[in-house]
C-alpha cells in the first residue's frame, strides 16, 4: 500500500492565512456554507455530505490525531488540493424513519473520498467498495483508544472499529493522500436533505425490484425523495448483477442527476433551499473537528461555487475479485496506482471511453432529457439533463483534463446523463 504522500496531496508547507473574519447578517453566512453541501453531496446507504454548518448550530465533532497541521490553513488554498473524507454511516438513532435492513453493529456503508483540485475546477468523488478486503493499519480511534493492526480484514467495518478517525487512517494508507477533513451522515440525514431540493429525477433502464431495501421502481424515470431516494441508494439487489460494485455505479447515476439539478436549477442562488439542505444535513451529522468551524466550510464553499457538472468526476476505487472468497473484492493494484497517482499530483482526468460501471448505461433508450458527452472536451457545454437545456459553455469547466485513466477504472462524470440497470439475476 502506498505511504502518506508529504508533497502535493499533504497539507504541510501550505501558506497560512488569517482567519474569515464574518461580515453581513447570519443569513448571508448560511447562504455560502450551505454551497459546500450542494456540491459535496455523496451516496451511501445515504447520500452522505460534507455538510455545511451555521454559525449557531451545535454540530457534534470528534479528533481526527491531525488538526494541528491544517491549523489556520484557508482549506481553500491547500497546494496540491483539499481530500474530505465523507461516510455514510447505517446507525439508526432513537426515533428514526428508516425501519428496515440490519441494524447491528456500525459500519461505514457509504465512504467517499473527495478531492477538490487547486485551481477549483475539478472534484473527485472517490467510493470505496463495503466488500473491500483490506490489511487496517494500526490506528487511534475516535475515543482515544489505540487499535493494532490487522490483516485481511473488510473495509466497511472500519467505522466500528475505531469510528471516523479510523476510517480515515485506513483510505490514507489505501490512497497515500493526507486527510486533514471528514463527516459522517446518517440515513435520515439522507432523507431530509433529498426532501430539502424536491426530489432528483433518476432514468430507470429496466425494473429495480428489491424486498430488502423496499424499492420497487419501473422502467422510466421517477422523481426520487425521502424514504424511497434512502431505498434506491441503498439497494444492491435490486441492480446490475447484485453487487455492490453494481450499487455504487447505480449510485452515480443518482449523484450525477442531483448535481445537475442543482447547478443547472438554481439551487445555489436560492438562500430558503441552501438553508433547508444545511440544516438536513447538520441535524444528522458528525464532522471532525477541523471541518466543524464556520470559518473553514466558508471557504469551502466559496471554492465549489464555480464547479460545472463537467468538472465533477465520480470514480469506483479499483477492484478485483478476491481469490479467497468470490463474495469480496480486493484492490487492483495497477489500476489503484493510477488513480492514487493521479490525485496525489492533482492531475486534471477523464474516465476513459468503457468506463461505464455495473449498473448503468448511457441514457439512449429511456427517455430523460437530453445525454451529455461522456468525457469534458473543449467544445461540449454541461447539459441540464433534467429540462434538455444546454447551459452556456463555462471555459474552466470544459478543458480537456491531462490524463486518461485506464477504461476498467469505471465511474463518470456529473455531465454525463445515465440510468441505473435493474437487476439481472
Amino acid at each position: 500500500m502506498p505511504e502518506r504522500s508529504t508533497t502535493a496531496s499533504s497539507p504541510r508547507g501550505v501558506a497560512r492565512h488569517g482567519r474569515l473574519r464574518r461580515r453581513g447578517p447570519v443569513r448571508m453566512l448560511l447562504a455560502l456554507v450551505a454551497g459546500a453541501t450542494a456540491v459535496v453531496l455523496v451516496s451511501g446507504v445515504s447520500v452522505a455530505a460534507i455538510a455545511v454548518r451555521t454559525a449557531t448550530s451545535g454540530v457534534q465533532t470528534v479528533s481526527l490525531g491531525n488538526e494541528g497541521e491544517v491549523q489556520g490553513l484557508d482549506i481553500s488554498a491547500i497546494e496540491g488540493g483539499a481530500n474530505i473524507l465523507l461516510v455514510g454511516s447505517d446507525e439508526r438513532d432513537q426515533g428514526s424513519q428508516v425501519d428496515t435492513g440490519q441494524v447491528e453493529g456500525v459500519r461505514n456503508d457509504v465512504t467517499i473520498l473527495a478531492h477538490l483540485s487547486a485551481d477549483h475546477t475539478q472534484l473527485t468523488a472517490v467510493s470505496f467498495p463495503r466488500d473491500l478486503m483490506i490489511d487496517a493499519p494500526e490506528c487511534v480511534g475516535d475515543d482515544g483508544q489505540v487499535h493494532p493492526a490487522e490483516d485481511y480484514v473488510q473495509f466497511n467495518t472500519m467505522l466500528g472499529r475505531g469510528g471516523l478517525s479510523c476510517t480515515v487512517t485506513t483510505v490514507e494508507r489505501l490512497t497515500g493522500l493526507a486527510i486533514p477533513y471528514a463527516g459522517k451522515i446518517t440515513f435520515d440525514g439522507v432523507i431530509e436533505m433529498s426532501n430539502a431540493i424536491g426530489g432528483v429525477d433518476v432514468c430507470v433502464a429496466s425494473p429495480i425490484r428489491d424486498t430488502d431495501s423496499g424499492i420497487d421502481l419501473s422502467a422510466g424515470t421517477h422523481t426520487l425523495q425521502g424514504g424511497e431516494a434512502l431505498a434506491f441508494l441503498r439497494t444492491r439487489h435490486g441492480v446490475g448483477d447484485g453487487s455492490d460494485i453494481a450499487r455504487i455505479s447505480s449510485q452515480q447515476v443518482f449523484l450525477s442527476s442531483m448535481m445537475r439539478k442543482i447547478i443547472s436549477g438554481g439551487t445555489l442562488g436560492d438562500v430558503t433551499t441552501l438553508y433547508k439542505l444545511a440544516s438536513a444535513a447538520l441535524s444528522n451529522m458528525t464532522l471532525s473537528s477541523s471541518l466543524g468551524s464556520p470559518d473553514t466550510l466558508v471557504r469551502l464553499a466559496l471554492a465549489l461555487k464555480d464547479i460545472r457538472p463537467a468538472g465533477i468526476v465520480f470514480v469506483q476505487y479499483p477492484v478485483v475479485a478476491d481469490p479467497r472468497d468470490s463474495n469480496r473484492v480486493v484492490e487492483s493494484t495497477a489500476d489503484a496506482a493510477a488513480l492514487n497517482a493521479a490525485l496525489n499530483a492533482d492531475e486534471k482526468f477523464t474516465l476513459g471511453d468503457d468506463s461505464a460501471g455495473r449498473g448503468s448505461v448511457s441514457d439512449g433508450s429511456v427517455a430523460a432529457g437530453t445525454t451529455a458527452p461522456s468525457a469534458p472536451s473543449d467544445t461540449a457545454s454541461p447539459s441540464d439533463a433534467t429540462s434538455g437545456s444546454a447551459s452556456p459553455v463555462d471555459p474552466a469547466a470544459t478543458t480537456a483534463p491531462t490524463t486518461t485513466l485506464p477504461s476498467t477504472i469505471t465511474g463518470q462524470s456529473a455531465a454525463e446523463a445515465t440510468c441505473s440497470v435493474g437487476s439481472s439475476r
